[in-house]
């Protein structure tokens, strides 16, 4: 074989057409004993993953309100931001879980009917990490989401603090206690009906269950010794009608010295500002995996 050969070869063989590729899935299933029903949860494994013998942090990604397992492939477009980050090196190469989680908030029902939060402790994150090559430890297993996965994100990061090393939290569904008496009766069931149940007009919303789940108050009582178990990015645009439950919650770590990024770019509660903002929080979580 001449030399010229040999050069072509050695051009298409180094080509990005032949470099190795992100895998994606978007309708895997579970059987889960806790829920009593199979539940969908999309996948991504990063290049190499196939041919390699590696082991690799793990990123839950939770998608928003009326989304499910396919939201942040289908409109969040993560396969091709994550790709591009981890190839500059800015994003850690890493596997990337996203549930579906109906229209639960991520939390477990009041009456004890539909455990969603239990589900994803107890029988989601074991499935992963026993079926799929991850570091199966605190310090290499983080949670993202957007609006009602970044609440499910501070949720499970402030519920269960030896779980996770990280939470970037963006347009989290944070809302006051005054915002959740503000919503009408129509809108306060549709968010938290699977959650709560069928609340009557008139009854009291800011109950002992409500507090147990509320970013504002398990971050108001977060133990001093507790403060730096895990590390908190928040972004939330200037336009995004969720912006005082975000810009309370920066205010009350601020005051109570809990560590955190807090971002606040141009934009409102959509896909544009979430695929933008993904590199970022992507970023900021891999730093805790290279820590």
């Amino acid at each position: 074989m001449n030399l010229r050969l040999l050069f072509l070869l050695f051009v298409l063989v180094s080509s990005p057409l032949f470099a190795q590729q992100s895998t994606v899935f978007d309708n895997l299933g579970l059987q889960s004993t806790i829920l009593k029903k199979e539940k969908k949860f999309g996948l991504y494994l990063p290049a190499g993953y196939e041919t390699s013998n590696r082991r690799y942090p793990v990123v839950y990604l939770l998608h928003g309100g009326g989304d499910d397992q396919t939201g942040w492939i289908q409109f969040g477009e993560m396969q091709r931001i994550v790709d591009k980050g981890i190839q500059e090196g800015t994003i850690a190469p890493m596997i990337i879980v996203m549930p579906d989680a109906e229209m639960t908030y991520y939390l477990n029902n009041r009456e004890g009917k539909y455990q969603f939060e239990d589900f994803f402790i107890k029988e989601l994150i074991p499935h992963i990490e026993k079926n799929y090559r991850c570091l199966p430890r605190k310090e290499y297993r983080a949670v993202a989401g957007l609006s009602m996965g970044g609440f499910g994100s501070l949720l499970y990061a402030l519920h269960h603090p030896d779980m996770f090393a990280a939470c970037a939290a963006m347009s989290a569904a944070v809302r006051t206690d005054e915002e959740i008496n503000a919503l009408t009766h129509p809108e306060f069931l549709r968010r938290y009906r699977t959650a709560l149940g069928e609340v009557k007009e008139g009854e009291k919303r800011i109950s002992d269950y409500w507090n147990q789940n509320s970013i504002l108050y398990l971050m108001q009582q977060l133990p001093e010794e507790r403060k730096k178990d895990v590390r908190f990015y928040l972004d939330c645009g200037d336009d995004d009608f969720l912006y005082k439950g975000n810009a309370t919650l920066h205010i009350l770590m601020r005051d109570r010295n809990v560590p955190h990024e807090y971002r606040v770019r141009n934009g409102g509660h959509t896909w544009e500002y979430w695929r933008t903002g993904l590199p970022d929080a992507l970023a900021f979580i891999s730093q805790s995996f290279h820590r």
